[in-house]
């Protein structure tokens, strides 16, 4: 399902897919670098979200972060390693508009050891934990928000092959693992 941007659409459209039995949201954002681990396009298994958004604060009392279930970031951690196209596991931080990116902000995180910045993760993290719904978060970190020339290269394809590939790794480790 495409084009779930921005935190309390995605949560939206979460509730929406587990009322209509749904059993495991995997979510995967496009976001800006922060802490360079690769040249984009690559992607982040989002262990938390720096929770820097109004949607995730309707879930859970307030908190620096929402977190993904640890039994998940077990089952999947490990998941990746020959894939093609790298993937970190670490933070990011979700906000709720690309202008608040400041130089400030953008070094405040890095500082955090923060990764990439989008939009949903936190959110849906916290509903993840308020609802106890499975919910994996990947951030495809396509740009260097605009501080090249010829930024927001995703990859072949819009980068949808990569995704695909994740996808179905993760779709496998699901079916494999859970009853």
């Amino acid at each position: 399902m495409g084009c779930a941007v921005g935190a309390p659409f995605a949560v939206l459209v979460a509730e929406e897919l587990f009322a209509s039995g749904c059993k495991l949201l995997i979510s995967i954002t496009s976001a800006g670098q922060i802490t360079a681990t690769h040249n984009p396009p690559y992607f982040v298994l989002i262990d938390r979200a720096l929770r820097d958004e109004g949607t995730s604060y309707h879930y859970l009392p307030p908190s620096d972060y929402s977190k993904i279930d640890e039994r998940l970031l077990k089952l999947f951690e490990e998941a990746f390693i020959t894939n093609p196209v790298p993937v970190d596991t670490g933070a990011t931080w979700t906000t709720d508009a690309p202008f608040r990116e400041t130089a400030f902000a953008i070094d405040k995180c890095r500082e955090l050891g923060i990764l990439a910045v989008e939009m949903e993760a936190a959110a849906l993290y916290a509903f993840a934990q308020a609802k106890n719904k499975p919910v994996i978060c990947l951030a495809h970190v396509t740009n260097q928000m605009a501080s090249i020339e010829g930024d927001f290269e995703k990859g072949v394809a819009n980068g949808s092959e990569d995704a695909m590939r994740l996808l179905v790794t993760i779709a496998q480790i699901w079916q494999d693992n859970i009853p």
